[in-house]
């Protein structure tokens, strides 16, 4: 072997990360996508676990409303701040690539991260270097691999990205810094017992609710046994089609239920339990999930504060420190940032109530306020106001110092 060929060999190995699983399944496993096999017996995999309804719920519930928010780019002034409208914030803000919305990528890519826990994103870029379009890759087929030197890079198929290449968001790193953990891989004893309770529950209504049983008698073979098993079959399956409550036995033979029914088992403590958990899961209030077992007028309200202020802030937060990092050299004085006063566009009260605050305290001119609600801007409209009444104690007749005399 030649020096250089030595050379070649060990660059060979910093690409690869000895650790890193190759085989499809273990990929996918350390990956967040593949299948869990639960403590309850079922198997829990995204698909899954969307077919509960609490985990449905919240993974479109957090997704929509990330995906919903305004997304702008500004560029920092002497003066404050600008917002910048181009080409570039066209592409933010609505159109990602030729055939994908800003709202479609992001409510996909939430979608992605609180499943599988991670969603990459793909960005092209013009000789210049500028951003021109956001492609989002297929995370199942993404591997991620960290280098020596603690440079990242991406695998989809035959093609190697750069980090600077792609927009990557995890739910939650591993200590390796590149593999993730995904909300339903992680916790899969949980949704695996959500998905048990589903089951179980649409079984014992496939039977008419009765639990499984055991029938004694005098019987004087296993052949007569199993005819007498299926007779009593039958004869169950035809009372529960007919809505008949009453079933008549021989003499001398008994039915003993071996199983419990839903309400010995609790079934429905059981399933609200697991939306509480489910909740817990996401960080997302209850009350969203329409869990209103412990919802009250003024908790509830207090719940939609803690949505806003803690689970939309980490996301928000999170993307944006992502897209200014990938999007823009560090010298760059653009960035881009999500108006989460959008949240309130639902709620004509609440946002007339802050428009009204915002122009008499001079925080924002009327102007502003109608950009905001996409109405034309007024003529004397760009000034700011204060309310005439608010002035200092000592311009009052006789003063202060006057009064204290």
């Amino acid at each position: 072997m030649g020096l250089f060929d030595r050379f070649r060999k060990v660059e060979n190995r910093n690409l690869e990360n000895p650790n890193a699983p190759v085989s499809a399944d273990d990929f996918l496993q350390v990956m967040g996508w593949g299948d869990f096999v639960a403590d309850a017996g079922v198997t829990v995999n995204t698909d899954s676990a969307l077919g509960v309804p609490a985990i449905w719920a919240a993974v479109n519930f957090i997704s929509g409303t990330l995906a919903g928010l305004p997304l702008e780019v500004y560029r920092k002034t002497p003066e404050g701040r600008q917002k910048i409208d181009n080409k570039f914030s066209n592409m933010i803000g609505t159109n990602v690539n030729e055939a994908m919305s800003s709202f479609e990528w992001r409510k996909y890519m939430f979608e992605q991260v609180l499943t599988g826990g991670r969603s990459v994103t793909y960005i092209e870029r013009s000789s210049a270097g500028a951003a021109i379009n956001l492609y989002p890759l297929d995370p199942t087929h993404v591997r991620v691999e960290m280098l020596q030197d603690g440079r990242k890079i991406y695998r989809s198929f035959d093609k190697t990205y750069a980090a600077t290449e792609v927009i990557d968001i995890p739910f939650m790193l591993k200590a390796n810094q590149h593999d993730v953990r995904g909300p339903i891989g992680t916790n899969k004893d949980v949704i695996g017992m959500a998905i048990a309770a589903t089951k179980y529950g649409s079984k014992a209504f496939q039977s008419g609710g009765i639990p499984p049983a055991v029938l004694q008698g005098p019987f004087q073979s296993g052949a007569s046994a199993v005819r007498a098993s299926d007779d009593i079959a039958n004869t169950m399956a035809k009372l529960s089609r007919e809505g008949r409550p009453v079933m008549a036995l021989p003499l001398g033979h008994e039915l003993k239920s071996v199983g419990f029914s839903p309400d010995n088992m609790q079934l429905l403590e059981l399933q609200r339990f697991c939306v509480e958990q489910i909740a817990r899961i996401y960080s997302l209030p209850p009350v969203f999930l329409q869990d209103l077992t412990h919802g009250t007028f003024s908790n509830t309200e207090q719940q939609d504060l803690h949505f806003v202020k803690h689970t939309i802030k980490r996301w928000v937060e999170q993307v944006e420190a992502e897209m200014n990092l990938k999007l823009f050299p560090r010298s760059s004085k653009q960035y881009v940032e999500f108006n989460v006063d959008g949240l309130l566009r639902g709620d004509f009260k609440t946002r007339m109530e802050a428009h009204a605050t915002s122009i008499q305290n001079g925080i924002r001119t009327p102007n502003e306020v109608r950009d905001a609600e996409n109405l034309e801007p007024m003529p004397e409209g760009d000034n700011l106001m204060i309310q005439g009444a608010t002035v200092p104690i000592a311009s009052q007749v006789g003063g202060f110092d006057a009064e204290t005399e």
